[in-house]
């Protein structure tokens, strides 16, 4: 791996670790129902996705869950297991999603955050041993959308300005 795209990627990490947690902070006063989040860490996962590699992508995803597991919310605490089985399930669905050409950065984003919120209930439902956190899935979903959306259009912004503006940093 190029020292470049090593030094990116890391960076890359680490915004995606301080997006998640000042997310974290701020969702509160944003959503009246817990647990909703903007999806701002996403951002970073789609970057990667459309600039490198589903691997490196991947590897964001992963190193993103575990290091705010460690440092915010507690290693295997029941929200490590939610975000990790939201986030997995997000990434291959983007994956999925992203491999039909004829859907945009937005669908992707979008399909990824919808799922996200189904991973994070379902798991919350076998963590938390209580079935009615199923009746708060259709809730999630609506504010996933324009979540997502959100979440797209910001992804696809930073990426044109990465492959125009930055490209000699990410090569």
């Amino acid at each position: 791996m190029k020292l470049k795209k090593l030094v990116f990627l890391a960076i890359m990490v680490a915004a995606s670790v301080v997006l998640s947690i000042v997310e974290s902070l701020i969702s509160t006063t944003l959503f009246i129902i817990p647990g909703v989040k903007l999806g701002l860490a996403n951002i970073v996962t789609l970057i990667i996705l459309y600039i490198y590699s589903e691997k490196d992508a991947f590897i964001v995803v992963i190193l993103r869950i575990f290091l705010v597991g460690l440092l915010y919310t507690g290693l295997f605490h029941p929200a490590f297991w939610m975000s990790l089985s939201g986030g997995v399930l997000a990434y291959v669905t983007m994956i999925l999603v992203r491999r039909i050409r004829k859907f945009s950065i937005l669908s992707v984003s979008v399909a990824g955050s919808l799922m996200h919120m189904v991973g994070q209930i379902a798991v919350a439902i076998i963590v938390l041993n209580t079935e009615t956190l199923l009746y708060y899935l259709p809730y999630m979903l609506i504010i996933s959308v324009p979540t997502g959306i959100i979440t797209g259009l910001v992804a696809k912004r930073l990426i044109l300005l990465f492959q125009t503006q930055l490209a000699k940093y990410v090569e």
